[in-house]
């Protein structure tokens, strides 16, 4: 793949929407390399060790978010034949400004007492014109993975299905507003693998079968069975 013809993809959506295993598969499908950010779980391990996610105050989950933000940049940086992204720049805002409305720490029970400090909402929206723009410059194109499943309870998705909700409409809404092409792709994951690789018009250098086997091979294993771009 030449930089004239690269594809620089970000496949978006809110929490357990299918992003990971979407982005192995089609990168196992077409050889494009996919790139992504640790999650902010990952990351407060070594930026703040000892703490719980749920116990991090408005200023710490800034810090996260800058780290992913910062990671994303720099491995999408080395990439520039074209990649496929797990999540995107715009990812680290629409969940920082949800917080405004959804607390802090969501859950679907709404507590007042959860909600951000005066100066969150002003930082983040600050924030926001730089990972916008990132974003902007950074994708060729989305593709967008609608809410159809249920949240994952598996610990490790501190959010609740408001949320969920809220997330998708702003995420949705900001790629209107940039102007930045973007497909909605629903389904089975063979189905959403097909139908990416009709819309972009990508290689295929395997079959779906075995790309899906490849990537559920590779989410249920607990270390990554390859590195990140």
């Amino acid at each position: 793949m030449t930089n004239k013809t690269a594809k620089k993809l970000a496949v978006s959506g809110t929490y357990s929407t299918g992003k990971t295993t979407t982005t192995i598969a089609l990168s196992y499908l077409t050889g494009i390399p996919r790139t992504h950010a640790r999650t902010m779980r990952e990351i407060l391990a070594e930026a703040l060790p000892g703490k719980r996610l749920e116990e991090c105050s408005a200023s710490e989950l800034i810090q996260l978010g800058i780290r992913r933000f910062t990671e994303r940049a720099v491995r999408e940086s080395h990439l520039p034949d074209g990649f496929v992204s797990d999540g995107s720049s715009l990812h680290e805002w629409v969940y920082g400004t949800v917080r405004v409305h959804a607390g802090i720490h969501p859950t679907d029970g709404y507590d007042p007492t959860n909600a951000p400090p005066d100066f969150y909402a002003e930082v983040i929206e600050a924030l926001g014109v730089v990972l916008r723009e990132h974003a902007r410059t950074a994708y060729h194109a989305f593709v967008h993975l609608p809410v159809e499943f249920d949240l994952v309870a598996d610990g490790h998705r501190p959010v609740s299905e408001r949320f969920r909700r809220l997330s998708d409409e702003l995420l949705r809404r900001t790629l209107d507003e940039l102007d930045i092409p973007y497909h909605v792709v629903g389904g089975t994951l063979e189905q959403r693998l097909a139908t990416i690789v009709d819309i972009f018009g990508l290689p295929a250098r395997t079959t779906l079968r075995r790309a899906v086997e490849l990537a559920h091979a590779e989410t249920a294993a607990p270390v990554p069975a390859r590195p990140a771009g």
